[in-house]
Formats: C-alpha cells, sequence, structure tokens
C-alpha cells in the first residue's frame, strides 16, 4: 500500500492511474508466479495403494499428458515364480522401458504441458536393490546412471503410503492374476524399502499421504479433499492428515 501511494505521488492525472495500475498488474504476475502449479507431477508408492487412480484424477482436472507405468514385462511371471536369473532380466527391462517413457517428455521452457506420471525413475532401483545380488546390482547401476542424467526431475512428488495389512487386503479384492504369487514378507520388504527411500528423498518438494484410513478410490469426498491439498502451494516436505482420519481426531 505505502508503494502504491509513493506511485500516486510522484505521477499525477492519467500518469498517476497507469503507473499504478501497471504496479498492481506486475507485483499480481509475481505472486502469481510463487503459487503456480507444478508441471511435472509424480505419484509414487508400493502396489495397490492408488498411484494409478490418483495420477488419472489428477490427469484429467490438469489437462495433463498421462505417463502410465510399462506393465507388459516379459519377465515377470517368471521372477515371480522364482525362476534363476529372471529378477536381473525384470529388472533390466523395466528401466529401458522406463527411461524410454521418460527421455521423450516435453518439458523445456517453450512448452506448455503439464505431465503426471504414476512413477518415479528412481523406484527402479528401489526394486532393484530388493531382486538383485551385489554383482547384478553392480552392472544394473552402470545403466541406472547412465540413463538417470538423460531424465526430468519431477517438480511434485505425491508418496502415498499403506500399511502392509492394508496393501493384503486390496490385493486379495483386486485379485488380479499376475499379482497373486506376492508374497506378505515380499510385500513387508517393498513398504519398508519405500518408507527408508522417501525418508531420505530431497530432488523435489513431497507430499506424504497415508491412504491406510482413507480410500480416494472408492470415497470421493477423501478424493477432493486431496486434490485441494495437491491445489495448494506444497513446498519441501509436507504431510496430508484429511480430517475424517482417526490420525486428525486424536491429534
Amino acid at each position: 500500500m505505502i508503494l502504491l501511494l509513493t506511485f500516486l505521488s510522484i505521477a499525477s492525472g492519467g500518469e498517476a492511474i497507469y503507473s499504478a495500475l501497471q504496479f498492481l498488474h506486475d507485483n499480481h504476475q509475481s505472486m502469481a508466479k510463487l503459487f503456480e502449479l507444478p508441471r511435472y507431477i509424480a505419484v509414487e508408492g508400493p502396489i495397490r495403494v492408488g498411484k494409478s487412480t490418483l495420477a488419472r484424477v489428477l490427469g484429467e482436472r490438469l489437462a495433463a499428458q498421462r505417463v502410465v507405468e510399462p506393465e507388459d514385462n516379459p519377465f515377470l511371471k517368471a521372477f515371480y515364480e522364482g525362476e534363476p536369473g529372471a529378477a536381473f532380466q525384470t529388472q533390466l527391462a523395466f528401466l529401458v522401458r522406463r527411461f524410454e517413457q521418460l527421455r521423450g517428455l516435453d518439458l523445456g521452457p517453450r512448452s506448455n504441458k503439464t505431465v503426471v506420471s504414476d512413477y518415479i525413475f528412481e523406484k527402479d532401483k528401489l526394486f532393484a536393490c530388493l531382486n538383485l545380488n551385489d554383482q547384478e546390482l553392480d552392472t544394473y547401476n552402470r545403466y541406472f546412471n547412465y540413463f538417470r542424467e538423460q531424465i526430468p526431475t519431477p517438480d511434485l512428488v505425491i508418496y502415498l503410503q499403506a500399511t502392509p495389512e492394508v496393501l493384503k487386503k486390496r490385493l486379495k479384492k483386486k485379485n488380479a492374476a499376475g499379482e497373486k504369487a506376492i508374497g506378505e514378507d515380499y510385500l513387508m520388504e517393498v513398504v519398508k524399502a519405500y518408507e527408508h527411500f522417501f525418508f531420505h528423498y530431497t530432488q523435489s518438494d513431497l507430499l506424504i499421504v497415508n491412504t491406510s484410513e482413507i480410500d480416494f478410490v472408492d470415497r470421493n469426498e477423501d478424493l477432493q479433499e486431496l486434490l485441494k491439498k495437491v491445489s495448494a502451494p506444497i513446498k519441501g516436505t509436507q504431510y496430508f492428515l484429511p480430517l475424517g482420519s482417526e490420525e486428525a481426531a486424536s491429534a
């Protein structure tokens, strides 16, 4: 307000009005830049946590280009069945497919696209560390590091959490053929690996959402609360705690 009065006192007549309006316009634009929605959003979390659903809804709301995680891996069935060597083949196949997808994104300064992905590239290494032996991992890391330098980093990552017990129930409800071989111990390892990874994650702004007590797949009110949070500015690491959850009630 003081700056506006200064403008008015210096200028006169039409010049004063023009100067004041120009100042307000420029100031509004600079403030708006502080709250621009991120152009590249990635949704992450363990299997059946709701990544694909949230990414789809965000993509529709933002009229964004969607990046859907590749699922057609010819080695995946053999990996779930425990065949020797299948883990390395599976991981390299996923690594190449994910690299090809993300390398093709157009996020340069001349592009106005918004992108919503249901995974981040680092997810591949997370599973590699779980499934490969030291010798395999050494070879894998050479490819991973080379590929990582060539792809963009998300502006915002939404990490969806859930307890192994909740994920087991969702796996059973979904009853997908390729997921029936996922054991309880392996699921526990995956959940722990995600928690450890995102505890140290600093490459992007991060929103952590515990989905154990909410269900934005089947409950629209949970989804609307989450969308409202995502549309607000998120800097650093933040947590989403819906008002209806037990944690919020006891806070």
